[in-house]
């Protein structure tokens, strides 16, 4: 019998520029029970950008907490149940508006949220495309992640790469170091939309490390959006390792 709900809400217009790297690199960030779940042996991360909407919490509708964005850095995982393989993802950083999100996540989910002034924006460019950018400030500073996106729809063709990227259907993160928060998150498969022009123009160091400068200084491996659907969160279970 799955988990009761936590969250419910509306995840849309969900951009991700994807980044190879050195899977040295994500090893300490490695959940127990965890490991690398790789793109034709290739490890990727995801700079993630999307609306939350009509948001919920434990069926409450909290005033002000209803509608905002997020921008986050993940990686992709699998777990070996003892009967299957649940593929899933790890956040190393997650930028939201609301510092009521960001507690209730960190301290329930042991995630890794800032609270910090963020905006997006959708433009039409032409009668076939539309940008769409998601900004966050600090330090007196406006980063931004934005790609222009076609307005065509498509559906997620099994065994693709944009299946592999969106179709993670756990999250899990470490409680310590035998221990690890895993929790199912459930949605229907999404429909896809042409992305060119990518930008990822921010503050790498600052919010993700030194060690990334490198991986996300180029342009992206691939670059995917998904119009979104409602989703479920799950309340975490824990796995021992």
């Amino acid at each position: 019998m799955p988990n009761p709900k936590f969250l419910t809400a509306e995840w849309n217009n969900l951009l991700m520029l994807n980044y190879e790297v050195d899977p040295e690199l994500l090893k300490p960030h490695l959940p127990p029970a965890t490991e690398l779940d790789l793109w034709q042996g290739k490890a990727l991360v995801s700079m993630v950008g999307f609306m939350f909407n009509n948001t919920r919490v434990l069926g409450v509708r909290w005033p002000f907490h209803i509608n905002f964005e997020e921008v986050n850095l993940r990686f992709y995982v699998r777990h070996f149940d003892g009967k299957e393989w649940k593929r899933g993802a790890v956040f190393i950083s997650e930028i939201v508006p609301k510092i009521a999100i960001s507690l209730m996540a960190n301290t329930l989910y042991n995630e890794h949220y800032r609270a910090m002034p963020m905006r997006h924006s959708v433009t039409e460019t032409d009668q076939h495309h539309d940008e769409y950018v998601y900004e966050w400030k600090s330090k007196g500073r406006w980063n931004k992640l934005g790609a222009t996106i076609g307005k065509e729809i498509s559906p997620i063709q099994p065994g693709s790469a944009e299946e592999f990227i969106f179709e993670h259907y756990w999250g899990y993160n470490a409680l310590n170091g035998t221990i690890t928060l895993e929790y199912a998150v459930e949605h229907i498969s999404w429909n896809v939309r042409e992305v060119t022009n990518p930008v990822f123009d921010a503050d790498i160091a600052h919010f993700y490390g030194e060690e990334f400068v490198p991986y996300l200084s180029v342009e992206p491996y691939s670059a995917f959006f998904a119009d979104g659907s409602p989703v479920v969160v799950r309340i975490a279970g824990k796995i021992v390792a």
